[in-house]
Parts: structure tokens; C-alpha cells; sequence
């Protein structure tokens, strides 16, 4: 709950921070306003961390360079087309990056979603044209008189998310205005108000005309939040996530009176959150985890393309973690995925299941060999993944699958700590081989390596000179 009193206060510590005040009095001598703006304002009124300063002046770009240049140690002009100037402020506890942006009163062609860029005069004109009326606040400087035109304190209060124009406005103008809905929502834990709800679902379409690149970083940003849950929930109740990851939604399957599954939409999100809470308790101030974050939404996703009502009320998903692992790839790329984000992601929806044969009857030293080569860099993400897919409601089963995995953990780190076992490599590698077989590059020297690997993996460390023996005796049989 938002204290006003403690948040004018904190609003005013960060306004006489050394950098803050530095270029206060920078543009106040230089003859020209300046105010802090948007998401430092509002975080401050809300007692959450600011992590960057961002500034709104009516002096042009030309006219912020002359002013920073002075005060800073650094300066970058890479927005500078949109009027927005980087700099790096020293101070007493180390320098602070700000972003100082000329007043805006943007326009936007309807069809790319691309703002032709006109400057403003005035502070509030610059504050209606932004998002939401929480991030439409400002604090002049060096005065300290909080403008907010729209009601953002207000809404602040009663935890709502809602656009300073009318919606239909503001998401015409710039569609990728309704995904940030649903982040801030997960990123803030506000309720967005219902007429905003009903012009995303009137407009969902519109979407369309943004690029990939700027969804999928949407996309990732909602999945940093601490509780990514409720935005999902924003974006299938409106419809807009069919426009960008149709996956999601299909996992509400229809469950009939003779054939009983649990419901794998609801499934997922309890995935999601329980690998949230795990990430957060085995790895305490780490960054968030966009790829096991978007593997435990996506897990699933494979299941309504192989159900299969089986006689008897039963239902099956034979290999819905293959068939969701290249879903999931087709997904990633035409989101534009970085390729090692989309790897990592779909050797996770392959492997999840690999686990649980474990729980059916403890793996042979070489079954978990191939586990932990087969997860390769991502099995500190699959162990959490594992775990987070036990969503039971029976307490004995789900402390049986509890206890088998703490077991499996504990082999592999015995293993790893007897055979070095992250190495996963054979004992003799490719010039070896050759000198041992008296064979030149090529097909014979891999197949001989896959030989000794499968040798490694089976039997653990058995030294050279048997590794040897091993592989005189395979090429013989030959």
C-alpha cells in the first residue's frame, strides 16, 4: 500500500542525490526545465529500487549536449534522433548513467508502429502522450513539485494500471503499448482497469504490425518479474498472446466426463511460478533466468498435439516432450530468439521427462552419466525444471519424487567429484586414435571416438592403457 507521506520523502532524497542535483542546477543555470520522469518517480513513491534516471527537458539535443558536457565523464548521442541524450555523471559514490530526452509529441504512422518524432514544448503535453498514467508523473527540478496531470498518484493508491488518453487512443498510436500492460502488471502487481481490458481485446490484432524483435523483448522483460503469472493471465483473457505465442492458450484443453487429465494450462503456470521460487532459493540475487523461466512455461506445450483418449477414461501424451521441444524451436525463431536462449530452452522441454524413470527405479551409474552429458550446461536449469514439474496434490507422491531427485543430485555430484564427471570426454581423443589405429582423419576416427565416449559413459574412468586395449579389440571386431 502506497504511504504518500514516505513516498514524497523518498521522492525528495532522490531528488537531492549528488547526480540528480548536478544537472538540476546544470540546466537551471543554462536556463532551461528539467524533470525527472516516468518509472525513477513512480518506484520512488512506491519504495521499490530505481535502477536508471531518466530526464524530460524542453532544451533540444544539441542544447543537452552543451549542458552535460561539463558535468559528465562520458556522453552518447545514440537516441539522439529521438531526442534522447546518455551521459555519466560523477559522484561521491561512483558515477550514475542518466538519459536526458527532449519533451515529445510523437505521432505514429498506423502501419509500422513507428513514431515520427516531433518535440514538444510543455511538460504535460510530453506526459500525455506516455503509456500508462503511473509512469505520466514527473518531478521538476530543482523546485521538487510533482506533476501528474492524470491521476497517476491516484491510481498508484488503488493499484491500477490505466492510460492517460483514452485506450483505444493510446493503443492505436502504438500497439506494443498493450504487452507492456500485462509487464507491468506482473512487474508491479497491479489490476489493469477494465476499459483498458476491453481495448486490448478489441485491438488485440493490431499487434501484428510490430515487429518480432520488440514483442520478444516484452516478452523477456515480463518473464524478469518476480510473478510473470499474472500478466500471462492478462494476455490469455484478452486474447493477445494468440497473436504472438498461440501455444499458451492451447494448453486449455477440454477436459470431457470419461477422460480426466489435470489441466495443463493451470499445469504450467505452477510450473512456472514453483522453478520462480526454486531459482530464487538455490541461487539468491542471481539475474532472472529467461530461458528456464520461458522452458517451464513451454514444457507442455506438446501435449495437445499428441493427446490421446485412451479406452477406460485414460488420456495419454506419448512424446509431447519431442513434439513441444520443435514447437518450441519454431516459436523461439520467429520470435527472434538468440539461438543459445532457444538451445537451452528446447533441450530442457526434450530432457523434462527423462527424470522421472529415475523415480520408477534407481539409474545404473551410466544412465546418470548420460543425464548429466545430455543436459550439458543447462542441468543446474533441468534440476530446477524436474522439480518444478511435480505439481501433485498427493504429499507421499510428491515427497517420493522429492527424495528420488535429492538422490539423483547426490550421485551426480559423487560421480563428479570421483571421475570429473563434467569433462564427459574419452580418455583418448581424435590424434590418438589415429596413432593407435594407424588410420588418417576422417568418418573411422569419429566412429572409434563414439566408441570410446559410449566406453566413458558405461563404465566411468578406466585408464588409458585399457582404453587402448579397448579400442584395438573394437577396431579387430571391426
Amino acid at each position: 500500500m502506497l504511504n504518500m507521506a514516505e513516498g514524497v520523502a523518498r521522492l525528495g532524497a532522490l531528488a537531492a542525490s549528488p547526480a540528480v542535483a548536478t544537472l538540476a542546477a546544470a540546466f537551471e543555470d543554462a536556463g532551461h526545465e528539467i524533470a525527472l520522469v516516468g518509472g525513477p518517480v513512480r518506484d520512488a513513491l512506491l519504495g521499490r529500487q530505481t535502477h536508471d534516471l531518466d530526464f524530460t527537458t524542453d532544451a533540444r539535443p544539441d542544447d543537452i549536449l552543451r549542458i552535460v558536457a561539463p558535468i559528465s565523464t562520458a556522453r552518447w548521442d545514440i537516441g539522439r534522433d529521438f531526442g534522447t541524450i546518455g551521459a555519466r555523471i560523477p559522484t561521491p559514490a561512483g558515477p550514475e548513467q542518466v538519459e536526458v530526452t527532449t519533451y515529445r509529441a510523437d505521432s505514429y504512422d498506423g502501419a509500422t508502429r513507428k513514431p515520427t518524432v516531433e518535440f514538444g514544448d510543455s511538460l504535460d503535453g510530453d506526459l500525455a502522450r506516455r503509456d500508462f498514467t503511473v509512469n505520466a508523473m514527473a518531478l521538476r527540478i530543482p523546485s521538487r513539485t510533482l506533476v501528474d496531470p492524470s491521476g497517476g498518484v491516484e491510481d498508484l493508491v488503488r493499484g491500477i494500471l490505466r492510460t492517460p488518453a483514452d485506450p483505444r487512443i493510446s493503443f492505436g498510436d502504438d500497439p506494443l503499448r498493450m504487452l507492456r500492460a500485462a509487464r507491468f502488471s506482473a512487474q508491479l502487481g497491479f489490476d489493469v482497469d477494465p476499459g483498458t481490458v476491453a481495448a486490448i481485446t478489441e485491438l488485440r490484432e493490431t499487434l501484428r504490425i510490430v515487429s518480432a524483435e520488440r514483442v520478444q523483448s516484452e516478452l523477456v522483460r515480463m518473464l524478469q518479474t518476480d510473478d510473470p503469472v499474472r500478466g500471462i493471465r492478462l494476455l490469455v483473457e484478452t486474447g493477445l498472446v494468440d497473436e504472438f505465442l498461440p501455444e499458451i492458450p492451447a494448453l486449455q484443453l477440454e477436459v470431457d466426463e470419461h477422460h480426466h487429465h489435470k489441466d495443463v494450462y493451470e499445469h504450467s503456470l505452477t510450473v512456472l511460478r514453483q522453478a520462480i521460487d526454486l531459482e530464487h532459493s538455490r541461487h539468491p540475487g542471481s539475474p532472472p533466468d529467461v530461458p528456464l523461466r520461458l522452458a517451464a512455461l513451454l514444457h507442455d506445450i506438446g501435449k495437445p498435439a499428441t493427446r490421446r483418449l485412451e479406452p477406460g477414461g485414460a488420456v495419454t501424451f506419448h512424446h509431447h516432450d519431442v513434439k513441444g521441444a520443435r514447437m518450441a524451436r519454431k516459436r523461439l525463431n520467429a520470435l527472434r530468439f538468440d539461438s543459445a536462449t532457444t538451445d537451452a530452452v528446447c533441450k530442457l522441454i526434450e530432457l523434462h521427462l527423462r527424470f522421472f524413470g529415475y523415480a520408477e527405479g534407481a539409474w545404473t551409474d551410466s544412465a546418470v552419466r548420460r543425464y548429466v552429458r545430455d543436459a550439458g550446461d543447462d542441468l543446474e536449469r533441468l534440476h530446477i525444471l524436474t522439480r518444478a514439474d511435480v505439481t501433485t496434490r498427493n504429499r507421499r507422491k510428491a515427497a517420493r519424487l522429492a527424495a528420488a531427485y535429492d538422490d539423483i543430485e547426490r550421485r551426480i555430484a559423487e560421480l563428479a567429484a570421483q571421475e570429473q564427471l563434467d569433462a564427459m570426454r574419452p580418455e583418448l581423443d581424435g590424434n590418438r586414435i589415429q596413432e593407435v589405429l594407424g588410420i588418417r582423419p576422417g568418418r573411422e576416427v569419429g566412429e572409434a571416438y563414439r566408441f570410446l565416449l559410449d566406453l566413458r559413459l558405461d563404465e566411468g574412468i578406466v585408464g588409458e592403457a585399457e582404453a587402448e586395449r579397448r579400442l584395438r579389440a573394437w577396431w579387430a571386431a571391426r
